[in-house]
């Protein structure tokens, strides 16, 4: 019996989030017959308390689900440092370049189309053990091992952080407190309390001050124009990024600009 257990634990852990029973029978069906630990979650929220009590070594994630999506779980897992490192594919339907994109952007590595191929299926998940393998291993892991990553016991902790990464990912959108509870599948209550605590500020204040934060390092290392500059960060015209950057930074953009680059110039 010992033998057996030291041989599941050796063995690498999948798991697999998705709503959809007679997908997530196959996709586990599949897997284990590869000599796999496989569990698997209904739903993202599921999923994430899954990844945290035990942390697999890659997870199978389905992008759209009812209650808390792929996306949102996917923004909590990269935000706690306990789970930060660990590969996500996404699973999806749908074949749109947009969801691949943002998919990756939060911090996927991959995406596998629905209906699935096996072959695929396995030289993926295969491809990104091996890669996660070998960052954990690094050319430096004979010398020293890795440090341990603090788990974030506080759950509030990790939504505001998600929220800080959501808001500093995107600052052209039009971000709304609703939309970024929903991104991370709470509610703006919880959310709004959430930040306060850990950030010190409400949300909208941090994304005005992102976003002024944004335009001082593009006034300052580009040639892009005040208007370029406010559609990058979010705001509808040059003139309503001019207002709000006076007033926080007590200097209108082009004074700004030449302030840092006559810096820049003198020896």
């Amino acid at each position: 019996m010992l033998a057996l257990n030291t041989t599941e634990q050796a063995r690498p852990g999948i798991l697999i989030v998705d709503d959809e029973r007679e997908e997530l029978r196959f996709l586990t069906d599949l897997l284990r017959r590869q000599l796999y630990h496989v569990r698997s979650a209904s739903d993202g929220m599921a999923g994430y308390q899954a990844a945290l009590a035990a942390p697999p070594d890659l997870i199978l994630m389905d992008v759209r689900m009812p209650g808390m999506d792929g996306f949102a779980a996917c923004r909590l897992l990269k935000a706690n440092p306990a789970t930060r490192a660990i590969p996500i594919i996404f699973l999806s339907a749908l074949d749109e370049p947009d969801e691949r994109v943002a998919g990756l952007a939060m911090g996927g590595v991959d995406f596998v189309a629905k209906p699935y191929h096996p072959a695929e299926v396995f030289a993926r998940v295969r491809i990104h053990l091996e890669l996660a393998g070998l960052r954990k291993a690094g050319p430096a892991a004979e010398d020293a091992p890795a440090p341990a990553l603090p788990s974030l016991h506080d759950p509030d902790e990790v939504v505001a952080l998600a929220a800080m990464r959501l808001i500093d990912d995107n600052l052209a959108a039009s971000l709304t407190l609703a939309g970024i509870a929903r991104a991370l599948g709470t509610h703006e209550k919880r959310l709004s309390q959430a930040f306060r605590r850990h950030v010190g500020t409400t949300v909208f204040a941090y994304l005005g001050e992102a976003r002024i934060r944004r335009g001082r390092q593009l006034l300052a290392d580009t040639d892009m124009t005040v208007q370029q500059i406010a559609e990058l960060t979010g705001f509808r015209s040059a003139a309503n990024f001019a207002t709000a950057f006076r007033e926080q930074v007590d200097s209108t953009p082009t004074a700004y600009r030449q302030a840092m680059r006559q810096q820049v110039s003198l020896p």
